[in-house]
């Protein structure tokens, strides 16, 4: 068994990997299979913390934190990842899975610079926890709205990209049977509390969490944004 698991998913008898394709490989496995995935649940699913007494205690900041972080020190990971194979883009002669990989690859790496970009073009805040102050994200603006379904769609769907490309890598290094088996065990539990997480309703309205369900603000009068959005009362 362990000698089926360590053979190339090719059948071949030896495995000769490159040093900078092999830490390209695994920053962005870890990158793209492992940080960015775990920030996108965060901020999906723990808004309210469990045991929270919301909407008396509101804007728990947890999540945002965890978010922030998984998601920079993601794209900066798959950013030196892409600066340790930059010399072969585009280098003639590769199969059609490395090519594949290749032009995927740069498609979700513009997505990740592009989420970056946007969150910093996301608007201000506003409302009772800045004073009162007029802001985006409180009165729901019109930049505010298209920017959480860009962030929100291009966010799942460069995931949803990822793992096909991550795929498409392991076939055109021809990895070991034991790696695409190790990353489909983890992303089916990844897939297993997304869905478990969903069903008990763990997916709050993010103006919800942090101003709770009166009526009086602005945000509540205007539908959630994204599939799947609860908002527990209002």
């Amino acid at each position: 068994m362990l000698d089926w698991l360590t053979t190339p998913l090719s059948g071949a008898t030896t495995h000769v990997i490159e040093t900078a394709v092999a830490w390209h490989a695994r920053l962005m496995v870890l990158a793209w299979g492992v940080l960015l995935p775990l920030g996108a649940l965060a901020a999906r699913f723990f808004k309210v913390l469990p045991g929270q007494d919301w909407p008396r205690v509101l804007d728990a900041k947890p999540w945002w934190h965890a978010h922030r972080l998984l998601q920079w020190s993601g794209v900066a990971l798959m950013t030196l990842a892409l600066a340790l194979v930059l010399a072969r883009h585009g280098a003639p002669g590769q199969a059609p899975t490395a090519v594949a990989h290749v032009w995927l690859g740069w498609l979700l790496a513009a997505a990740a610079w592009l989420q970056v970009a946007a969150g910093h073009a996301r608007g201000s805040k506003g409302g009772p926890t800045e004073a009162g102050l007029p802001g985006d994200h409180y009165d729901m603006t019109p930049r505010r709205v298209r920017f959480e379904r860009l962030h929100k769609g291009l966010g799942w769907a460069a995931l949803a990209g990822a793992m096909a490309c991550i795929g498409l890598g392991l076939l055109a290094a021809d990895a070991p049977r034991w790696m695409p088996l190790g990353l489909a065990l983890w992303w089916a539990l990844l897939g297993t509390a997304f869905v478990r997480l969903q069903r008990a309703g763990r997916c709050i309205d993010t103006y919800q969490a942090i101003w709770g369900p009166d009526p009086a603000h602005p945000g509540n009068r205007c539908p959630p944004v994204g599939w799947g959005v609860r908002r527990p009362l209002g």
